[in-house]
């Protein structure tokens, strides 16, 4: 087995002065795991991804858009988005931020009879 461990997630990026910063912690056919570091005041801007994806908030603050929505999020935070929804992650502190692609799956499931 081929496991892969990190002790302290947010501890494996080191967060810009200015910018922002994205590392690719794991990639297969079904997930990409990308930790990204954001510098107090940074953003990405309103974006789609062409599967689900899921947000998790590892240190400090954000405003999360998720459509028309906008919240506050923190550590501890967590979303799950389907595909294509229009989404904006802006950090208020300095943000370490795991995003899990969920590449296995482009559309919605249908449920089965």
């Amino acid at each position: 087995m081929n496991a892969l461990w990190f002790q302290d997630l947010a501890a494996e990026v080191v967060l810009p002065e200015d910018g922002t910063m994205s590392r690719t912690l794991y990639q297969d056919d079904g997930l990409k795991a990308v930790l990204f570091g954001f510098a107090a005041g940074q953003e990405l801007s309103e974006h789609t991804a062409a599967v689900p994806a899921i947000l998790h908030i590892l240190r400090g603050e954000a405003r999360v858009t998720l459509g028309s929505a906008t919240m506050a999020a923190q550590a501890g935070s967590w979303v799950h988005m389907p595909a294509r929804l229009p989404h904006s992650i802006s950090a208020s502190t300095p943000l370490v931020m795991l995003l899990l692609l969920l590449k296995g799956q482009t559309t919605q499931l249908e449920p089965q009879e």
